[in-house]
């Protein structure tokens, strides 16, 4: 569903309202994400590609009950996992002003007041959500990350001796769990709406799982998202930062090693991500030349995790 049956649907959806602006949005290489404005209503569409059976409610619910716990995020309107409606499960949601590119927010001027301002708030928006006891979500689960990613590469069929070396030293060192809460699970740039005055939403709650909340903190210092920016965390803020905000707004005492083990984690995570939405256009399931695209980093996460097996630091 496409153009003008799309508009259509998305009137019939809003009580008739006028659909103008319709206009996908680039990004986004697992879902779609739309523009438009409802009776001048600014809004998005998220939605499940053609044939997709993941759906769309726990990432709703998930949304709700970050919203109640002051985490920011855009106001909900409605969702449903029903194809029938939009051609696919769907959340639309309001649409808030700001910029995701990573580029413009780490270099341009408009953000420069900002940028020494987000790693303090990542910080304190990730107390918020860890807070919330998990069990108030209905459906959230979790695994052991280790296991679901070697069981990923294992079905890859491919040979990447600096991952394996990846996983060796993350069991031999693997830190005991600090705690079991609901964890966001990809938040980083292009996940996060940043304005002149700082952070104002979180996105893509898609990969939300129960789990160690460690995860969030040592995803966001990953070095994929520095975007050759020096700061460690997103490019645009220290260590130090993340962890005053996180611990200043309730969050648990960070150990420093343990958030190490947990960013060491995500680089190799990442870099099998790639594996695997380079695979999904390969394969044919989602033709894509952005997944394609992705699957060249590869090699780059294999560089940076050989750099924190030998000095600790990517």
């Amino acid at each position: 569903m496409q153009g003008d049956e799309l508009r259509e649907a998305l009137s019939r959806l809003l009580d008739g309202a006028t659909i103008e602006g319709l206009q996908r949005l680039s990004g986004g290489a697992s879902r779609e994400t739309w523009s438009f404005d409802a009776d001048g209503d600014p809004l998005i569409l998220r939605r499940d590609p053609p044939g997709s059976p993941k759906g769309m409610a726990l990432e709703f619910r998930l949304l709700s009950t970050a919203a109640k716990a002051g985490v920011p995020v855009p106001p909900l309107v409605t969702a449903s996992d029903d194809p029938a409606v939009l051609g696919a499960a769907f959340i639309v949601m309001g649409r808030i002003e700001g910029e995701t590119i990573a580029r413009r927010i780490l270099r341009d001027d408009e953000f420069a007041e900002a940028r020494p301002k987000l790693a303090g708030q990542c910080g304190e928006v990730l107390a918020k959500l860890h807070a919330v006891d998990p069990d108030e979500v209905e459906g959230l689960e979790g695994d052991d990350p280790i296991e679901r990613y070697r069981e990923v590469l294992d079905q890859s069929g491919e040979p990447h001796p600096a991952f394996e070396l990846g996983f060796k030293w993350l069991e031999a060192n693997r830190p005991d769990k600090t705690a079991d809460t609901i964890v966001h699970g990809d938040f980083r740039h292009g996940n996060l709406i940043i304005g002149p005055d700082g952070l104002r939403a979180v996105l893509d709650w898609e990969l939300g799982h129960r789990g160690d909340p460690m995860e969030d903190l040592g995803w966001l210092c990953a070095k994929a998202w520095r975007f050759g920016a020096a700061p460690p965390v997103g490019g645009f803020g220290t260590y130090d930062q993340l962890i005053e905000g996180y611990e200043s707004a309730g969050g648990r005492p960070v150990d420093r090693e343990v958030l190490r083990w947990w960013e060491t984690l995500g680089v190799l995570k990442w870099g099998i991500m790639c594996i695997m939405q380079a695979m999904a256009h390969t394969t044919g399931m989602v033709r894509s030349v952005e997944l394609a695209a992705i699957g060249r980093r590869v090699c780059e996460n294999e560089w940076d995790l050989m750099n924190m097996l030998r000095t600790g630091a990517a």
